[in-house]
């Protein structure tokens, strides 16, 4: 079941941006649209996914970790936080 949405207040500054204009929301939904189908971006979520099942049938526990590509080709799992904040730094 998915998270409930956060109220507007504690929304972030481009979460809250969104909400108020429905057109650049419209825009960014197109844009990540295809992003996300790109065959490289296919690739690496494959991976990722196959890498968190194995993972998870391993034991480990990875509750707020996400499978996070390295430089070397690599995939290890860290904070969230920290794999998303990084914001695309390192090509990965």
């Amino acid at each position: 079941m998915a998270p409930r949405p956060k109220p507007y207040a504690q929304k972030g500054e481009s979460a809250r941006y969104y909400a108020d204009n429905p057109a650049a929301r419209r825009v960014k939904a197109r844009t990540d649209k295809r992003i996300n189908k790109r065959p490289e971006q296919v690739q690496k979520r494959v991976e990722a996914n196959a890498a968190r099942r194995a993972a998870q049938r391993a034991g480990v526990k990875l509750t707020g970790r996400d499978a996070s590509h390295q430089p070397n080709g690599t995939i290890k799992f860290e904070s969230s936080k920290k794999n998303r904040g990084r914001r695309g730094e390192g090509n990965r």
